[in-house]
């Protein structure tokens, strides 16, 4: 640590966990220091995203020595290295996954977990990336095993990690089908880069993906929904096909036909991020450098923001994500 930073910072912490968004409350806390291997960010902007909203009702309990400062996701500045070897130097421009803290002025992050801003965007949009890019990159591309030719399903389509999937997915040569709640959010889908988007309150999703794809179905479903999704999913899951559980937005339980299963040979998996250790999260990073960060850089891909909140805002924040009408990211800004 250097004499130029601060002893203590801005962020935003849960005295005690509670269903409203007023849980969340403005403090003063020391600025953290980092250990070795890491780095201390100056925190520009940090994405709000469901965890953090669970992690606020006390569902969702930060792992063992980890900050319970809410956050999952950074940019900013590098302030302070943890000794050598992190693979950065003060002052460079990064955004980074982190397991928590993110929701204050000065965040501790694994240098390899960090990624360089993308010339083409700014603090707030870079923000937005790390744990939706993260996120889909592992359960889609690694844990679903997404190739060439195949076709995914994305559930959700118009949220933050929904947007992120189809557009890594569609720039990558994907055919992408999404489900989203509104003619709005479906059209922001099809802007994005789906062939197809399915307002899931008006229509049968299952019925639309395989009237669309001749009754095949799709090789991957993306799925933040579980619940009585998960059987309908199997009807349009093509043979051979996968499905990556990520949330269970619908319910933690699901009613399925093995048979029918073991007739298609599917595969159904599920999945966290933040608990996994740092060799893990590298080994994502590495890949969306050299696969996803060149898009970005091209112009190809650019994270859909909805709305930017001051830190001190972050209730409003959550509030916003919880009524469910946002079209991308919410951010805290720091500025």
């Amino acid at each position: 640590m250097t004499g130029d930073l601060p002893e203590q910072m801005n962020c935003i912490e849960i005295p005690e966990p509670g269903p409203e968004p007023e849980a969340l409350q403005l403090a003063r806390r020391p600025v953290p220091e980092p250990g070795a291997g890491e780095i201390l960010i100056e925190v520009a902007a940090a994405g709000v995203n469901r965890p953090d909203l669970m992690q606020r009702r006390g569902q969702y309990p930060p792992p063992p020595g980890v900050s319970d400062i809410p956050g999952l996701e950074i940019a900013g500045r590098v302030a302070a290295l943890g000794g050598e070897g992190t693979g950065w130097q003060i002052g460079d421009a990064v955004t980074a996954l982190v397991a928590g803290g993110g929701y204050a002025e000065y965040c501790v992050a694994p240098g390899a977990q960090a990624l360089g801003v993308p010339k083409p965007l700014s603090m707030i949009e870079a923000a937005a990336l790390p744990e939706t890019f993260f996120t889909v990159w592992s359960n889609v591309f690694d844990r679903g095993r997404l190739a060439p030719g195949e076709t995914l399903l994305v559930q959700g389509g118009a949220s933050g990690i929904g947007t992120a999937a189809i557009m890594i997915a569609s720039n990558l040569g994907h055919q992408v089908i999404a489900t989203a709640g509104s003619g709005d959010k479906c059209q922001a889908c099809l802007d994005l880069g789906a062939a197809l988007a399915i307002n899931y309150k008006t229509q049968d999703f299952a019925e639309e993906v395989n009237k669309f794809t001749d009754g095949r179905g799709v090789d991957v479903i993306l799925d933040m929904v579980g619940g009585d999704y998960l059987p309908r999913e199997l009807t349009c899951l093509a043979a051979d096909g996968r499905i990556s559980v990520i949330a269970t937005l619908g319910g933690s339980n699901a009613g399925i036909n093995i048979t029918k299963l073991m007739l298609k040979r599917h595969t159904i998996s599920g999945s966290t991020l933040r608990t996994r250790p740092v060799e893990f999260k590298a080994a994502i990073a590495d890949a969306l450098r050299t696969q996803v960060w060149p898009l970005i850089e091209a112009g190809r891909i650019k994270p859909a923001v909805f709305a930017v909140l001051p830190l001190a805002e972050a209730a409003a924040a959550h509030r916003i994500l919880e009524d469910g009408q946002h079209i991308g990211k919410v951010m805290l800004s720091t500025g």
